[in-house]
C-alpha cells in the first residue's frame, strides 16, 4: 500500500553532520552515542549500513540519518522488485520514527568497485523508484558518494574535469539523476590528504584549515580561493558542468545558468576529515579544520561580507549552500589501510574528545516541525504543545503571524515557542518525531520574534478533542490571559463575536471542571454562541483575574 505522507520542499540551509563508523571493537553502545550526539548538538549522521541497532537508537530524536547500500550488496537493487523489497526491510519500517532522510547506494564506486560502474545509476533509480511507490520519494533522497580522486585535473578549478576511466555516460546519468530528483552530488573531499600529499609543501596549513591567508588565484578566471576546500568544490562545479547531457536528458542543460555550469546541483561533501596522526601533540590542525568547516558550511547558506566565504557564495547556484558530513565520529582500531585512517575520530572509543569542536558555532537553535510525519500527527502536536505553554495567539486567523497558512508553518511557530519557553531543552522539541532542532533560522521564523514566556499559570492539559473537521486545521488551542474580555483571544479571531461579556465568558470553566454544579449556573440547551462550532476555549482562572 502506498504510504500518504505530506512534505513540505524548502532550500536546505548548510549544515554539517558526522559520518558514524563502526570498524571497530571498542566502541560504545549505540544508546550512548546517542546521547553524544545530542549532547554536541549534532543533527545529522551517515551510516555505511542499515544497522538495526543504530537506526532503532536514534528514533524520535530528531536527528537526521543517512543509510547506506553498501557495494557489495548493489545487487539487492538490480531489479525493481529487489530494490522495494530492501526499503521496506531497511528503511520503510523503521520511517517516520527515526528520521532516515537519506540513501546512499554504492560508495566511492569508481574507485572501490569499479566493476560495478555500469549498475550503478540503474540500482540508484530502482531505489528512487521503490522510494516512490512506498510514498517516501519526498522525504528521502537516493546518493552516491564519489571520491574525489575522480577528478583527472582540479586545479586550477576552472579546468577540471573526470577521469578518462570513468565512462562519461555513467557520469552524465548519475547527474541526469539528480537532478531530475532534486538530490545533491555527494563527493568525498579530503583537503588534508592533498596537503599530505604536496611534499613541497605548495599548501599551506593556513589555506587547507580555513585560517587566514593571502589566498590562491584561478589564473584562467581570476577568482581568489581562500580554502583549499572551496577551491575542491569549485572544480567538482566545472567538472560536472564539463560532462554531456546524458542520452535520456530533458532540454534543461541548455538552459542552465551561465557559471561553472552546474549551478542547479546541490554539493554535499559526504566525506571531510583529518587525522591527528603523525602531528605531535597540540600541533595537530584538525581542530582548526572541523571548526572552521562547520563555520564555513554554516556561513555560506547566509550573506557574509567575509572574504573566506565569498569565492563559495559565488559559486554556489540554485540557492543552495553546500552541506558537509565530518568524517568520522569515533577513531576506528580496525580500519584498514595505513596509520592514519584509525585516528580521523573527533572522539575517542571512550567518548572523551580527541579535540574540541563545536558544531553551533553561536548561531542559535530552532525547533521545526516534521512535514514527514504527516498532518495528523503534527496537527495532534500543535495543539499539545499549545495546552502546554506554547503562546499560540499569534497563529490565529487575522493574527500577525497567521501567514502562511499551513500546517507545517503553524506546527513550527508552536513548537520553536514551546522549545524556546523551556530553556531550549532537547527534549522539548521531541513531539514524538514531529520536531527537530535546527541551528539556522527557519524560514517560518524569520520575520517574527519568539514572545517573551508568559508569566501565567498554564492550565497542562495532556488531551485534545479528536473532533476537528479539516475546516479546523487552523484554529489551535491558546494559551490562558489574564483578563476576561481576551479568553477566546485578539479581536478577529473565531470566538470574539458576539462581543459581550457574557458571550466570553464561563462555559469552559464549566466544561473544565467536569460539570460541576458549582462551576456554573447551567442551562440545558446549547446557547446561540455555541451552536455553530465546538469552541476550544479556557479555564478561566479566578485567583489570576483577581490578582
Amino acid at each position: 500500500m502506498k504510504r500518504s505522507v505530506i512534505y513540505a520542499h524548502v532550500a536546505e540551509a548548510g549544515e554539517v553532520g558526522v559520518c558514524w563508523g563502526t570498524e571497530a571493537d571498542n566502541l560504545p553502545e549505540p544508546g550512548s552515542v546517542v546521547q553524544l550526539l545530542k549532547n554536541n548538538s549534532i543533527t545529522m549522521v551517515r551510516i555505511y549500513d542499515t544497522n538495526s541497532a543504530v537506526i532503532n537508537a536514534l528514533a524520535n530524536t530528531g536527528i537526521k540519518l543517512m543509510v547506506a547500500l553498501p557495494n557489495q550488496q548493489l545487487d539487492a537493487a538490480s531489479s525493481p522488485s529487489g530494490a522495494l523489497q530492501w526499503v521496506h526491510d531497511n528503511v520503510a519500517k523503521y520511517y517516520p520514527s527515526t528520521l532516515i532522510n537519506g540513501i546512499t547506494v554504492g560508495n566511492e564506486v569508481f574507485d572501490q568497485a569499479s566493476n560495478l560502474n555500469q549498475q550503478l545509476v540503474p540500482a540508484m533509480r530502482n531505489v528512487y523508484a521503490a522510494l516512490q511507490t512506498l510514498g517516501l520519494d519526498g522525504a528521502i533522497k537516493v546518493f552516491t558518494p564519489v571520491a574525489y580522486s575522480a577528478l583527472k585535473v582540479s586545479w586550477p578549478p576552472s579546468q577540471a574535469v573526470f577521469r578518462d576511466d570513468i565512462p562519461q555516460s555513467v557520469i552524465a546519468d548519475l547527474v541526469s539523476f539528480l537532478r531530475q530528483t532534486g538530490a545533491a552530488f555527494f563527493i568525498n573531499v579530503y583537503p588534508f590528504r592533498a596537503y599530505l600529499d604536496d611534499p613541497n609543501h605548495g599548501i599551506s596549513l593556513e589555506y587547507w584549515t580555513f585560517q587566514p591567508n593571502a589566498g590562491v588565484t584561478d589564473p584562467y578566471t581570476s577568482r581568489v580561493y581562500y580554502s583549499l576546500y572551496d577551491a575542491q568544490m569549485d572544480a567538482l562545479r566545472y567538472a560536472i558542468g564539463r560532462v554531456p547531457p546524458a542520452a535520456t536528458a530533458s532540454s534543461l542543460r541548455a538552459s542552465l545558468a551561465q557559471g561553472t555550469g552546474a549551478d542547479d546541483l546541490l554539493l554535499t561533501c559526504s566525506e571531510c576529515g583529518c587525522s591527528c596522526w603523525n602531528f605531535p601533540g597540540k600541533h595537530c590542525p584538525c581542530q582548526n579544520f572541523a571548526n572552521g568547516l562547520i563555520s564555513y558550511t554554516l556561513a555560506a547558506s547566509t550573506p557574509s561580507n567575509s572574504k573566506y566565504t565569498a569565492s563559495l557564495l559565488g559559486s554556489a547556484g540554485g540557492g543552495g549552500a553546500t552541506s558537509a558530513f565530518i568524517f568520522a565520529l569515533f577513531n576506528e582500531d580496525n580500519k584498514p589501510g595505513d596509520e592514519s585512517e584509525r585516528d580521523f575520530g573527533i572522539f575517542y572509543p571512550n567518548m572523551q574528545p580527541v579535540y574540541d569542536v563545536d558544531f553551533v558555532h553561536g548561531s542559535g537553535s530552532w525547533c521545526v516541525a516534521n512535514a514527514a510525519v504527516g498532518n495528523t500527527q503534527l496537527w495532534a502536536a500543535l495543539n499539545w504543545s499549545c495546552s502546554h505553554g506554547a503562546d499560540c495567539s499569534a497563529i490565529q486567523p487575522g493574527a500577525r503571524c497567521f501567514s502562511p497558512d499551513t500546517m507545517v508553518a503553524h506546527a513550527t511557530y508552536a513548537f520553536n515557542d514551546y522549545y524556546q519557553r523551556n530553556g531550549q531543552a532537547s527534549s522539548a522539541c521531541d513531539f514524538n518525531g514531529a520536531g527537530s532542532i535546527v541551528y539556522q533560522q527557519p524560514s517560518e521564523l524569520l520575520a517574527h520574534r519568539s514572545i517573551a514566556p508568559n508569566k501565567l499559570l498554564i492550565n497542562n492539559r495532556s488531551s485534545i478533542h479528536d473532533t476537528t473537521s479539516a475546516s479546523d486545521e487552523n484554529r489551535y488551542l491558546r494559551p490562558e490571559p489574564r483578563e476576561l474580555d481576551w479568553a477566546c483571544g485578539p479581536h478577529g479571531a473565531d470566538c470574539f463575536d458576539p462581543d459581550t461579556k457574557v458571550s466570553h465568558a464561563f462555559n469552559d470553566c464549566y466544561q473544565r471542571n467536569s460539570r460541576a454544579a458549582s462551576a456554573c449556573s447551567i442551562v440545558y440547551q446549547a446557547p446561540s454562541k455555541f451552536t455553530l462550532r465546538i469552541l476550544m476555549v479556557f479555564i478561566s482562572n479566578q485567583e489570576q483575574i483577581e490578582k
